[in-house]
């Protein structure tokens, strides 16, 4: 089969790799009908996740038609047209019973943090992901959730990771009628998080990110204020004046570890590295939310250690939320607010790019060219 292959970063191209076979009793095999790149398969591809091995096949966000299943998988057939959560969950242990699938205790040997996602280093399990013409989903009793007839297909495969991480970044907010909410960054989930901000309820929705087209994007998608940080001097100073000196009610961390906008966080987070990741949002966010505000985040760093002015969230009184999106326990209200009109997942999407040519598809996206917002994969064509 034709699946994405990483050979050290910056570099994905599509080969030909074996097929997928049935591991487990509760596994299934799914030919793979949409697949998405993310913004956190850039932090893949520009090498700044511990233990991504060459030879990885990316991609955590795929919907596809189940081939075949495991003996003890009951409740898909093949033929059952599915939207793979990115959480690999057992849906049996603490954290799963929970709701927590993002921190399922079971799929992933690095279980003291998160649990298996697909197609996400060995820090993540060393699972292979759907960024391929055919994939191995475990656990295919839990996870895979059936379309709903009425869904387009280019919906259905954003509920796998950028619609739920979007609305739980808004929802781990706590954000209260009349808030005013600070997004930083326009990538996708961003984006997301935005735009489902106003489902909680919130007053006024301010975007922070540099790339003009994204901001400009913002503006109808969310809608929200948006500003351009290279015009900003002092962002924590700014934040401030436009909330009568207060600071914003939540800020929500959609960047992670690819961030710009500060020099050193640049050169110790992603030239070096001797932090996980440039974690400039992470401070302008602690820095420009008010006292007794919430913190938000969403967006992936590495396992080591970040400069984060952890002072200041004591003195300010400061609530930090930060989690994996727990997809299996957001899907219900999401496809309804999806059916009922409330969110628009598909207008995302930017660019549709076949398989084959992968590596333009990374190229474009990581490189912010041609107004790319979302790209999605066609692995077989359709």
């Amino acid at each position: 089969m034709l699946a994405a292959d990483y050979r050290g970063p910056r570099r994905v191209r599509a080969d030909q790799k074996p097929m997928p076979t049935i591991e487990h009793p509760r596994d299934a095999i799914l030919r793979v009908t949409r697949s998405c790149i993310c913004g956190s398969d850039l932090h893949l591809y520009n090498g700044l996740v511990p233990d991504t091995r060459v030879g990885m096949t990316f991609g955590h966000e795929f919907c596809g038609i189940v081939e075949e299943v495991g003996s003890e998988v009951e409740n898909l057939k093949p033929g059952d047209h599915v939207l793979v959560p990115f959480n690999i969950a057992c849906g049996q242990c603490h954290f799963c019973r929970q709701g927590l699938f993002g921190n399922c205790h079971e799929s992933n040997a690095q279980a003291t943090a998160v649990g298996g996602i697909f197609g996400y280093s060995h820090t993540a399990g060393g699972y292979d992901g759907g960024q391929a013409q055919y994939v191995r989903v475990p656990y295919a009793d839990v996870g895979p959730t059936l379309i709903p007839g009425w869904m387009d297909l280019d919906d259905a495969v954003l509920l796998t990771d950028v619609v739920p991480t979007g609305y739980q970044a808004a929802e781990m907010g706590g954000i209260q009628k009349g808030d005013t909410v600070v997004v930083f960054g326009a990538g996708p989930v961003g984006l997301m998080a935005a735009r489902c901000a106003w489902l909680f309820g919130a007053g006024r929705v301010i975007v922070i990110d540099w790339v003009h087209y994204r901001l400009e994007f913002a503006r109808h998608y969310c809608p929200a204020e948006v500003y351009d940080f290279r015009e900003i001097d002092d962002m924590a100073v700014f934040i401030k004046r436009q909330t009568d000196s207060l600071g914003a009610d939540v800020c929500i961390d959609a960047v992670g570890a690819d961030a710009s906008g500060n020099a050193l966080h640049t050169l110790f987070g992603k030239m070096i590295p001797i932090e996980a990741g440039s974690a400039i949002p992470l401070h302008w966010a602690i820095n420009s939310v008010k006292k007794g505000g919430i913190v938000s985040i969403v967006g992936v760093y590495g396992p080591t250690g970040n400069m984060i002015p952890i002072g200041n969230v004591v003195n300010k009184g400061i609530t930090i939320r930060a989690n994996q999106a727990s997809v299996k326990r957001l899907l219900p209200r999401l496809i309804d607010h999806v059916q009922a009109g409330r969110i628009d997942p598909k207008a995302l999407i930017t660019h549709r790019v076949p398989l084959e040519d992968i590596s333009d598809a990374y190229h474009i996206f990581a490189s912010k060219l041609d107004g790319c917002i979302k790209p999605i994969l066609l692995p077989n064509g359709l």
